[in-house]
């Protein structure tokens, strides 16, 4: 065997691991029980130890010397191994079990936390995860900026600077619409009736399929904090219900179909490898974003979707087709990120964005956090924030570490906008089949020119291949404007 050979051999073990500690995390969401969080954290830490292990082995410095790419995707998973080793050769691996232990705990005391509204409860905590992530970012960054250091593990290629120019760019136009749609006379049903749990289980389970999801791989549970866990062959999500609003549940999960799908959609050689995943978090949310959004609220889809409701609820208050889209859509200040619509949903992650910069670069204390986000969110949204599990608390990410993936939301939404603008000028009567609940000439464009290739290109590289321009906001701001414009009427 080759240097090349022995070396993948050994990655597909490494990329099995981690899928196990994965399948952990994933556990810990929806079935573990409470009180075994203690020995999880050390299950937790000590498989990161191996994990830390095998990815610093030296055996790996020694392949990739006489490692030779014979086409693009063998050269692509050599660069990738590369970066991985480097990257984790700088980070001591107490400091990354360290990380781990810290963080499966933390995550117990966010959600205990959260459900009692005390954010002093958590912030010791949330200042032993900040510390260390401070101290990884340090070792990352070998002198550079400690929040591009972490942006890496996200969005590669990013850089804060680049991102804060965008958002930017982004702001003026999202304000400048928020405030023409909350001032429109137009009135829009609200969707706030109950509906049973069963009922909504069971379309829940019928648009997973709707939109390509295959049980066959995968599964879907319940959590607090809806996600997607797993590559390849064991991609699962989870979802949440609320009686009195719908939307939750529906939108939750056709999020997390966009993102298994993404997985599921990967050339079957790169499994196990580091081209069998996501390229980017940017990428993923482009697919949770454009299958909830663009596909899942438009007006042709939801046209569909008011015939299942009716036929599962019966009369359930909503007149008619066009009006069940108007609320589906409806715009309104909302403290929760996850269920903001279109128009506000970039503003929280603005928000997060600014805060978590400062955090990482010592401008902000975890002391001072509450207040800086309940100003920051006030001056925003133009309400107060009443509790700590509707502001500081309510997003589980900066208890598990995750500084530089909230950017990522919005970079989705960026890109979301751009595929949206080619596929639509490459599949012209896209509407007629959403329309019958068919999303597949959106799905199967999507699963050809952004899912398939999993790791082998850069993000940006990829939606320019894919879209033919290079990434930029003026799509999704367009798309934003003109849908929400006809929608109030402004």
């Amino acid at each position: 065997m080759s240097a090349y050979d022995d070396m993948m051999a050994f990655q597909r073990e490494t990329e099995a691991l981690g899928e196990v500690m994965g399948r952990l995390g994933w556990d810990q969401e929806t079935m573990m029980p409470e009180s075994a969080a203690e020995q999880r954290a050390e299950e937790m830490a000590a498989l990161d130890g191996v994990l830390h292990g095998r990815r610093t082995d030296g055996r790996i410095g020694d392949w990739l010397a006489e490692a030779k790419g014979h086409d693009a995707a063998s050269q692509r998973q050599i660069a990738l191994i590369r970066k991985s080793y480097e990257r984790t050769q700088r980070v001591p691996a107490d400091l990354s079990a360290a990380l781990a232990r810290t963080t499966s705990l933390a995550h117990r005391v966010w959600a205990n936390a959260r459900a009692e509204n005390d954010f002093a409860a958590f912030a010791p905590k949330l200042r032993e995860v900040i510390d260390l992530t401070r101290e990884k970012a340090s070792a990352l960054a070998d002198g550079g900026d400690l929040y591009d250091a972490l942006l890496e593990d996200y969005e590669p290629g990013a850089t804060g600077a680049e991102i804060e120019a965008m958002f930017t760019a982004l702001r003026p136009r999202l304000v400048a619409l928020r405030e023409r749609v909350l001032g429109s006379d137009r009135s829009i049903p609200k969707l706030d009736q109950e509906f049973g749990e069963d009922g909504q289980l069971k379309i829940s389970s019928e648009l997973a399929l709707a939109f390509g999801y295959d049980l066959s791989h995968g599964r879907i549970d319940k959590a607090v904090h809806p996600f997607s866990s797993g590559s390849g062959l064991d991609v699962r999500i989870t979802t949440r219900t609320e009686a009195n609003n719908i939307s939750n549940c529906f939108y939750s999960t056709i999020h997390e179909v966009g993102h298994a799908c993404y997985e599921q959609n990967i050339n079957r050689d790169y499994l196990l490898t580091p081209l069998g995943g996501g390229v980017s978090m940017g990428v993923h949310e482009s697919q949770s974003r454009i299958y909830e959004n663009q596909l899942g609220r438009s007006r042709a889809f939801t046209g569909w979707l008011f015939k299942r409701m009716q036929a599962e609820f019966g009369d359930f208050g909503i007149a008619d087709a066009d009006a069940f889209y108007g609320a589906i859509n409806r715009c309104a200040p909302g403290y929760i990120r996850t269920e903001a619509d279109e128009v506000h949903y970039n503003l929280h992650v603005l928000l997060r964005f600014d805060l978590e910069r400062d955090l990482i670069a010592g401008r902000l204390d975890v002391a001072d956090l509450p207040e800086a986000w309940n100003a920051r969110f006030a001056h925003d949204f133009g309400i107060e924030v009443d509790q700590p599990s509707n502001g500081v608390l309510q997003d589980v990410h900066w208890s598990e570490a995750l500084f530089g993936y909230f950017p990522t939301y919005t970079l989705g939404n960026v890109y979301a906008g751009c595929l949206n603008q080619a596929m639509r000028a490459a599949v012209p009567d896209l509407d007629d089949a959403l329309a019958e609940g068919d999303t597949r000439p959106a799905t199967a464009w999507l699963a050809e020119n952004v899912q398939q290739f999993g790791g082998l290109y850069e993000p940006r590289d990829l939606i320019e291949r894919a879209t033919g321009k290079a990434p930029s906001e003026v799509p999704l701001l367009e798309y934003l404007e003109a849908k929400f414009g006809a929608i109030y009427g402004v």
